[in-house]
């Protein structure tokens, strides 16, 4: 599984004009998942999202997790986090994982975050044309890929 995790004082995702999730200060995550993704693979996103440090303390350091500033999550789909772009000039998505694998895994991961905030969290809708609106706080911006824990 791959993420690009955005600190954001507000976003929104809106499918046919009709706004589906919006929160104001938390995260919005980007999520893309291979066929070679499991629940391991989301526990351990889950758990690093929950507790990493990028929300100012009140010096202005990043110092605090979105669990100490209560703020709230969207989860989004995106299978083009796993385009592949070294032949040619269209991306191949060819890594990116076929609904019958991920779908069962973006619940779970939905799932899993929802029980390590203790909250809901809103999300896009699987496979759907997504408008996806954010004001980037910071900018902070970190990908994360559970096959490569660096």
């Amino acid at each position: 599984m791959r993420i690009v995790l955005q600190r954001v004082s507000e976003a929104s995702v809106t499918v046919d004009e009709k706004t589906i999730s919006s929160i104001g200060k938390g995260l919005l995550v980007l999520l893309g998942i291979t066929a070679n993704d499991d629940f391991k693979d989301s526990t351990w996103l889950v758990n690093k999202i929950a507790n990493l440090r990028i929300f100012n303390d009140e010096a202005g350091v990043m110092n605090k997790s979105i669990l100490d500033v209560e703020g709230d999550v969207i989860v989004v789909s995106q299978f083009t986090l796993f385009a592949s772009t070294k032949k040619g000039n269209r991306p191949s998505y060819i890594k990116a994982a076929k609904p019958d694998i991920a779908i069962p895994l973006y619940e779970s991961f939905v799932s899993q975050i929802e029980d390590a905030l203790g909250k809901k969290v809103g999300t896009g809708i699987f496979g759907a044309d997504m408008k996806v609106g954010l004001v980037n706080d910071g900018p902070v911006t970190i990908t994360i890929d559970s096959q490569n824990k660096e």
